[in-house]
């Protein structure tokens, strides 16, 4: 990060070990990322089985789980390593958010050691790619509404209905799939070479576009009674596992407002209009003084949320609150670099405006702000306003 830009001192906050993850993640997306990643979002395309190998061999795959091949690294590293990913595009963060904090999360957490044993290991070195499949075409903020059922058939699960939105989803091997049972909710590792299991990229897409997403249809899947994840009991196990997600984000949310702010800035220091720097007019200083104040609010936010997390203190909750703040004050930032960049804004030689359009895919996902809205509101008033 521009020197400039750590108003408050943060980074002797971070421990060396934290320091060096973060760098080790900032070169590699300076270095993998930042020559091809506006080609990438212009086409529409991504290298993401290549990426998630090298991500792999640096051990950012589940990076925060224990065992099973994962690097058992600290909240605070695993966040630090989304914001230098954001920072390159949000896709590269989702590719690895969704594989680690979502597919090999609920499996860690909810699967069977036998689950466990057959895929993290290869999903860690990016050998494996994993989706999780909660959102569907007419269910999105309302999980509990779900039309994807399980029925069981002798010692069989039969799986039907559809999943929309699901990241990774063309190019994964296994996808984790919620469905409705006579028991309630229930999670299922699919193999994504299952008879029945089709997926479709979604195209058109004027956000993400750096990024692998995809529809996945059900047509009477058949599974053996060891696909489901035993310890899966209900909505909460899949709200767990998006609690993961979310923190992510909090993140990485910082590191495209940071990779915005750092380009308007050098880019306001050296564009001259009317006889002087843009950087030198009074209106253009106090934008980015403003952005610079939400910037460092967000870091401060994410941090302290990590450090939670690291003492097992982190509550749901607190996730929305990180997520609403840093998604909603790093679309701003986006917003307001771009204005000062002007025409040059909307070109995809500098990244703000692919990382305002991104940026509007992450305000979205893993709960919309509204959604948030009402989480932190339930815990202000005691009465959930979801009904």
């Amino acid at each position: 990060m521009t020197a400039a830009l750590d108003l408050l001192d943060l980074d002797p906050s971070l421990s060396e070990e934290e320091r060096q993850i973060r760098d080790v993640v900032r070169q590699l997306v300076d270095d993998r990322v930042r020559p091809h990643v506006a080609d990438w979002y212009e086409d529409g395309k991504v290298p993401a089985r290549e990426l998630a190998r090298e991500f792999g061999k640096l051990g950012l795959l589940g990076m925060h789980l224990t065992g099973y091949g994962c690097a058992g690294a600290s909240a605070v590293a695993y966040g630090l390593a989304c914001q230098e990913l954001e920072a390159g595009d949000s896709g590269l963060r989702s590719l690895v958010s969704v594989q680690g904090s979502l597919a090999m999360y609920a499996i860690w957490r909810y699967g069977s050691e036998e689950q466990k044993q057959r895929w993290l290991p290869s999903m860690a070195t990016g050998e494996a790619i994993g989706c999780f499949g909660l959102t569907e075409p007419d269910h999105g903020s309302d999980p509990a509404s779900m039309a994807t059922r399980a029925r069981r058939d002798g010692d069989d699960w039969v799986l039907t209905g559809g999943k929309m939105w699901i990241t990774n989803a063309p190019i994964a091997d296994v996808a984790v799939i919620w469905a409705r049972t006579d028991d309630g909710v229930r999670g299922f590792a699919v193999p994504m070479d299952t008879p029945g299991v089709t997926a479709r990229e979604i195209r058109r897409k004027m956000s993400l576009r750096a990024s692998v997403t995809g529809e996945i249809v059900l047509d009477d899947v058949r599974l053996p009674a060891d696909a489901q994840l035993p310890e899966a009991v209900g909505l909460k196990a899949p709200l767990s596992c998006l609690t993961e997600a979310r923190y992510g984000i909090v993140w990485g949310a910082v590191g495209a407002a940071r990779d915005c702010l750092e380009t308007t800035l050098a880019y306001a220091s050296s564009r001259t209009q009317f006889g002087r720097p843009l950087a030198g007019f009074q209106l253009t200083q106090a934008k980015l003084a403003d952005m610079a104040v939400e910037l460092v609010k967000g870091q401060l936010l994410a941090l302290h949320l990590g450090r939670l997390a690291d003492a097992r203190r982190l509550r749901p909750e607190q996730v929305s609150v990180g997520k609403l703040n840093n998604v909603r004050e790093a679309l701003a930032i986006a917003r307001q670099c771009r204005t000062i960049l002007g025409a040059n804004g909307v070109s995809g030689e500098y990244p703000v405006m692919r990382h305002a359009n991104n940026l509007e895919s992450v305000l979205t996902y893993e709960g919309t702000s509204e959604i948030h809205q009402l989480v932190i509101g339930q815990r202000l008033t005691g009465l959930s306003a979801f009904a």
